[in-house]
């Protein structure tokens, strides 16, 4: 008998070799895309290619099916270099009815492969995606290499012989669509199938199902003539190692686990669910077993509140959410810091104002975590540039925030949540601990807001003998914390904790400048890392001058920031705002900058940004 992967032949069709590939998926929200983008991801990281993707998500939970504004979608960029963006113009759309076609199509480049299920464009798929006439039918479509499949009608007479119910063949259609998408870039079926094995394992006629339809999916590849050859994308020359593909929001969680070791801290999060935020509280409640303790709140102020006890109580504590949570948690974050205590703040931004685009991306916070607090407030504030970053973003948030005893706010978006990426694993003994020093008992008198060279309050311990102290939202008495009224005190206050996180500025290290040293600087922050740094990249190859900077810290600025600045007769700025950091920039320095903004919901192609960068060269 013929085992699963032995059924999956090697195909008897030309192949090409090509350098990358990208590829998106669309279809109603309970098509499945994401589960086959997450599967193209994990086989195509596997095979050793560097890998980047973005997964779009409806903004209504139930958005009607059928509906442009149902459409749920995943690009995946698999290449054999090193990349940084999940792709611009796309190699192949796969769309599962008319309105993941309409919605997606421009993007396809000409000739590109646009495969359809030709079985969802009836007149009433084409009603609800409002089109007046069929696409197939007319000549709308002639620049693509159009393949038109009728995949539910295959995945019915594939899974036929399961007995299982039409609802549930159907739904098998998206690992029809997976099967011939991984014929067609010569993709390994085995960790998919083991994926089968392991959601399904229970319900062996679904498991079956599945599988009977990758297989066929796999074979109308292999036996029709619409496809020439398939295409092969070599393993990239990346650094040596063991590496996983990685989530921003997994990175982020596993980060704070490791932060938390580092520092010998028992990790608490106090959190309430909201996109795109709610996966970190899902990716720590996972790891119980080194101590990691979440607490899902009944709102958000709950939910920094909880923080803010624990770390009162010498825990490593964390709270997460997106925008309209951090607003909520504003006077809580407030409290947080006149207390001077260490915990972390993720906001994992998303299109705004108020709801506005739950499920899009967006870089609109950064003037909310800087200033949206009541009273002079200031904090340190780090942007993760990549999914994989995270990680690293999450343990030097929290060094940061035991060294000099203050709130720390950490920036992702939903582009870097959802996406994913190849992630090195780190050697255990390359981290270096974090040292977290808590005053013993016996010291006297113990003033709580004495301070060191960093002007860093002790952390004192609840409960150690000689150390009781008075803590409150008041203002305090410098040194003694007692309640203090006084108006020098509270002058006096104020600069010494806006001081404290400037002297952040002398511990973060030098921004780096990649390119020369003159001519125009493109300046990034955030998830626009990658896209500036290869749009910088490829006009440099042009002969042009250009050069890229990318800020992770954004309160304090580097220490040689203005230098850098005043190097260059232009800079720009690309944000996925109407220029929050340009505004930030301008009010500190005298540089020539220029903004370059989109409120899309969506990343900057890198195309996009290479315009930009040629008319202001020209």
């Amino acid at each position: 008998m013929l085992s699963a992967t032995d059924q999956f032949t090697p195909t008897n069709k030309p192949s090409e070799s090509v350098n990358g590939v990208t590829v998106r998926l669309a279809g109603d929200s309970g098509d499945g895309m994401q589960l086959l983008g997450s599967q193209l991801t994990n086989t195509s990281a596997l095979s050793g290619n560097d890998v980047a993707t973005f997964p779009d998500f409806p903004a209504e939970i139930r958005a009607p099916r059928g509906t442009r504004a149902g459409v749920s979608g995943f690009q995946v960029q698999f290449s054999a270099e090193e990349i940084f963006t999940p792709g611009d113009g796309l190699d192949a759309l796969i769309a599962m009815n008319p309105a993941a076609m309409v919605t997606n199509v421009e993007d396809l480049k000409p000739g590109g492969i646009l495969i359809v299920n030709s079985d969802s464009f009836e007149e009433k798929d084409l009603k609800l995606a409002k089109l007046d006439k069929n696409p197939l039918e007319s000549d709308s479509l002639e620049a693509y290499r159009l393949i038109q499949v009728p995949m539910t009608k295959l995945t019915r007479t594939a899974v036929a012989e399961t007995k299982i119910s039409a609802k549930l063949a159907d739904r098998c259609k998206n690992f029809f669509a997976m099967g011939l998408v991984f014929w067609l870039y010569g993709r390994d079926v085995e960790p998919t199938l083991r994926f089968i094995e392991a959601k399904f394992r229970g319900k062996e006629d679904v498991s079956r199902a599945n599988r009977l339809a990758l297989i066929a999916g796999w074979n109308y590849g292999e036996t029709t003539e619409d496809f020439a050859s398939t295409y092969q994308v070599p393993a990239a020359k990346l650094e040596p190692g063991t590496y996983r593909n990685i989530m921003g929001n997994q990175a982020l969680a596993l980060g704070l686990v490791a932060a938390s070791q580092l520092s010998d801290k028992q990790l608490f999060l106090g959190s309430y669910p909201i996109t795109p935020a709610s996966d970190v509280l899902h990716e720590l409640s996972k790891y119980k077993r080194f101590g990691v303790r979440t607490f899902q709140a009944e709102d958000e102020i709950a939910a920094v509140c909880s923080a803010i006890g624990a770390a009162f109580g010498g825990n490593m504590a964390v709270t997460a959410s997106s925008g309209p949570g951090i607003a909520l948690k504003g006077e809580g974050i407030g409290l947080g810091l006149i207390l001077e205590l260490p915990f972390i703040v993720m906001d994992i931004q998303r299109g705004g104002p108020s709801t506005g685009l739950p499920t899009k991306t967006e870089q609109s916070d950064l003037l909310m975590v800087m200033h949206g607090r009541n009273g002079e407030s200031p904090l340190p504030i780090i942007a993760a540039s990549s999914p994989a970053d995270c990680f690293n973003v999450a343990i030097e948030a929290w060094r940061i925030a035991t060294q000099f005893m203050t709130p720390v706010f950490i920036l992702s978006d939903g582009y870097i949540a959802n996406g994913a990426e190849p992630w090195k694993l780190p050697e255990a003994d390359e981290l270096p601990p974090i040292e977290v020093n808590h005053p013993s008992s016996g010291e006297k008198p113990f003033l709580p807001y004495s301070r060191n060279a960093q002007l860093a309050r002790p952390w004192a311990i609840p409960g150690t003998p000689g150390l009781m102290h008075r803590v409150g939202g008041l203002e305090k008495e410098d040194g003694t914390g007692n309640v203090s009224y006084d108006p020098q005190n509270h002058q006096h206050m104020v600069k010494t904790r806006a001081q404290k996180v400037q002297n952040v500025a002398e511990v973060i290290g030098d921004l780096e400048v990649d390119g020369p040293d003159s001519g125009l600087l493109v300046l990034s922050w955030g998830g626009t890392y990658g896209t500036c740094r290869t749009a910088a990249k490829m006009c440099a190859k042009e002969g042009l001058s250009v050069a890229h900077a990318h800020l992770r810290w954004l309160n304090p600025f580097p220490k040689n920031l203005e230098d850098i600045l005043n190097r260059y007769d232009r800079v720009l700025i690309p944000e996925l705002n109407t220029g929050q950091l340009r505004l930030l920039i301008k009010s500190e320095f005298s540089a020539n900058v220029e903004g370059f903004n989109k409120v899309q919901g969506k990343p900057f192609a890198v195309s996009e940004v290479i315009e930009k960068i040629k008319s202001m060269l020209t």
